[in-house]
């Protein structure tokens, strides 16, 4: 009785339990998952405007990767995508104008990054380029540039501005492998009291122009007017005279016939002595 107890548990223990089948198939699991997360780390993609720096335990390697699947040594190896489609940053700074009025500018730039140059930006610089190389030079560049203007010719100079900005950045950038395409100049902002400045210009200046306006108006009517007149006065002068030359002797005996009432002059004499000759009727 007591034999055939110990042989059935020895056979209990050598038949599989769930624990055991669980911990089987944990463990198949386990080096399942283990080979893809491997086969999965021996390739990388670089999308399309990427290439990929390699960097192989902490060592960036020279060369890029360009678009497509690429192999790599599983875990020691790392690929940093580097984006070189056009990229925009905004940036917000102070600067000085040469009236030393505070201008505060609200730029977008936009640049891109040199794909052959990519291992280097990231080697020397670090993947954030942008804020330790981009900004700093946006900075410097706009403060040299409106220093040169005054804060009324900042306004009315926007293009220049603009234009001087990609020029000068491309000259800092340009070898480190960055490109800047464009500049806009999104705002510029002044101090209150140079706005009211401005606006009590501009209103005066127009009170100006319109005085000038009014004055020069007076000036031209004048002008027409005394023109108008002088030409009256001529047409006038000439036909007198057209009038003065068609006279004749016989045309002025003529008029004075087609004037008389057919009456004799009542009065007429000559020297001191006046005769009515009404009287001598009587």
């Amino acid at each position: 009785m007591k034999t055939s107890s110990f042989q059935e548990i020895l056979d209990k223990s050598k038949t599989p339990g769930p624990k055991r089948g669980f911990k089987k198939g944990a463990i198949i699991t386990a080096v399942l998952l283990i080979a893809v997360i491997t086969l999965l780390n021996c390739f990388t993609i670089v999308e399309a405007g990427h290439t990929g720096v390699v960097v192989t335990m902490g060592k960036v390697k020279e060369g890029v990767l360009q678009e497509g699947i690429h192999a790599k040594a599983p875990f020691v190896q790392q690929v940093v995508k580097i984006d070189n489609r056009i990229q925009k940053l905004e940036v917000q700074t102070e600067a000085f104008s040469k009236d030393l009025q505070s201008v505060q500018t609200v730029l977008a730039i936009n640049y891109r990054v040199d794909p052959a140059k990519s291992y280097s930006i990231y080697k020397n610089i670090g993947a954030n380029y942008e804020s330790v190389l981009v900004v700093p030079a946006v900075n410097e560049v706009l403060k040299a540039i409106t220093a040169t203007y005054t804060a009324e010719q900042s306004v009315t100079n926007r293009i220049l501005i603009s234009e001087g900005l990609v020029t000068g950045l491309n000259e800092k950038l340009n070898a480190i492998g960055l490109y800047i395409t464009d500049v806009n100049i999104i705002d510029f902002d002044f101090s209150d009291a140079f706005i009211t400045a401005i606006e009590e210009k501009q209103v005066a200046q127009q009170k100006l122009l319109k005085a000038e306006t009014e004055k020069q108006t007076a000036i031209t009517n004048a002008q027409a007017e005394a023109e108008a007149t002088k030409i009256r006065a001529e047409g006038e002068a000439a036909a007198n005279k057209t009038i003065t030359e068609s006279l004749t002797q016989e045309i002025i005996e003529n008029k004075k016939i087609e004037k008389w009432n057919g009456e004799l002059p009542r009065v007429t004499g000559g020297g001191n002595m006046m005769i009515d000759l009404g009287n001598i009727g009587d």
